[in-house]
């Protein structure tokens, strides 16, 4: 028997009061070529079970793992090895069972968990707090956008070119019901900095601006002092809003708060994730102290209980945030705990010494990198200054050189093309992400298909 909780008359009482004709109106944004309109292909209409793992695991099998090619992509989410010790750790039930903590008195793991995340990030990111985590990086660069807001009452958001498209696109569908306005552009390919903008952000804050955004390393791999920057936005009143999408690179630059950034958000996958086909992902959020009580999301503190023992708590999460939405802070009232758990076990397990020495291996790899196949002909390395990923500039359009390398098993990289609609040179643009699972063996490979590609 089928769970069928609505009837036609609650249906239509919701379309009602939402103001739409049909379910069907509800869909009204999404393309049509991306809706379906028959069963998936491909998928028998019932099975066994046995039959089933057979079939999704045929299924399965047509993808091209990580694991299993030279892989040089990056942009944002990027390979590290996560040591078995974090998965086996996260599947433990007292984890998987206490995942949202609504009970303190009985979630105490949990909260502990978060409360040490909560410092890792804010020591990582150079901040005096941070939050118990956001959904993912282009969400958690939205709500600081938002938070600047609240606090300058301003509505004037100045974004980098180098800010991850992606993240551009997420603050563009919000700012439509905010009334923000984002002044944004697109990255130049010039070499030695490439999509850096810093003469452009300093000439454009004025006595309306919010915040600038700006990405370290910022999206073709450009690494910057953003201190200069800093102290433009606070003579302006601005705030400094710092991306970060590859947290590995802390351990070998310093970190935005060190540089003068109010607010530094970013993507968390790099440390104990892994690349997942693209989530769950992992929002990190931080701020300085004067400043907490503008930060969304949900916030673990330390406290002692009537017998003097210590214990954690949720703080400052007002009861707007689930009761009167219209007055929170933010209406993201969860938190990515497992994803934070996996992080919060990995970056123990490597200490401040670890994550150094992981962030001196992943530099080393990648400017040997570099240098390789900077001397293919037909390629031109764009960085003067970068961590473990770079731009190159081919002799061709790089996306059907990406296809055609990948059509023999290599993972070359993310072409500009499929990152921007438009902006010059972004046809011959390719992004190389080098970690420390790449061998030199897998660099010479890439090297040799480049030269044959390009040929």
């Amino acid at each position: 028997m089928r769970y069928l909780p609505l009837t036609d008359a609650d249906r239509r009482a919701m379309l009602d009061t939402v103001g739409a004709g049909s379910i069907e109106d509800l869909f009204a944004d999404v393309p049509a070529q991306a809706l379906l309109t028959a069963p998936v292909e491909g998928l028998p209409d019932h099975a066994s079970e046995m039959a089933v793992e057979r079939q999704l695991g045929a299924l399965a099998k047509q993808n091209l793992a990580a694991g299993d090619a030279p892989f040089f992509l990056g942009a944002g989410a990027y390979r590290h090895h996560v040591p078995a010790s974090v998965d086996h750790l996260i599947q433990r039930g007292e984890f998987l069972t206490a995942y949202t903590p609504y009970q303190p008195e009985i979630a105490q793991g949990t909260l502990q968990v978060l409360f040490e995340f909560q410092t890792q990030v804010a020591r990582l990111f150079g901040c005096d707090v941070a939050n118990a985590s956001m959904y993912d990086g282009s969400t958690a660069c939205w709500e600081a956008i938002g938070m600047a807001r609240r606090i300058t009452r301003r509505t004037r958001a100045i974004l980098s070119a180098g800010l991850h498209p992606h993240y551009v696109s997420v603050a563009k569908t919000m700012a439509r019901f905010t009334g923000d306005t984002l002044d944004i552009a697109l990255p130049q390919l010039a070499q030695g900095k490439p999509g850096d903008d810093m003469a452009r952000l300093l000439g454009a804050i004025d006595d309306q601006t919010s915040c600038v955004v700006v990405q370290n390393p910022n999206i073709l791999g450009h690494v910057a002092d953003l201190s200069e920057l800093a102290e433009a936005c606070h003579a302006k009143g601005a705030l400094l809003i710092v991306v970060v999408t590859e947290p590995v690179a802390l351990g070998a630059i310093r970190s935005p708060g060190e540089m003068g950034a109010d607010i530094v958000v970013g993507e968390g996958q790099s440390i104990g994730v892994g690349l997942q086909f693209g989530g769950p992902y992992l929002g990190l959020f931080a701020t300085r102290d004067k400043y907490v009580r503008q930060m969304p999301g949900r916030l673990c503190g330390q406290t002692v209980d009537a017998d003097g023992k210590r214990g954690f708590v949720l703080t400052l999460s007002t009861r707007e945030q689930h009761i009167r939405r219209e007055k929170a802070t933010s209406n993201i009232c969860t938190n990515s705990g497992l994803c934070a758990l996996a992080f919060s076990i990995h970056m123990t397990l490597l200490g401040e010494k670890g994550l150094r020495a992981l962030a001196a291996i992943n530099h080393a790899k990648a400017s040997a990198a570099a240098d390789v196949l900077a001397k293919v002909p037909g390629v031109e390395l764009l960085n003067d200054a970068f961590f473990n990923e770079f731009t190159l500039k081919l002799s061709k359009p790089a996306r059907p050189v990406v296809r055609a390398l990948a059509d023999k098993g290599i993972l070359a990289g993310v072409a500009l093309s499929r990152l921007f609609e438009e902006g010059e040179g972004r046809e011959n643009g390719l992004i190389v992400a080098v970690t420390e699972t790449a061998t030199e063996e897998q660099v010479q490979t890439l090297a040799s298909a480049l030269k044959e590609a390009l040929a």
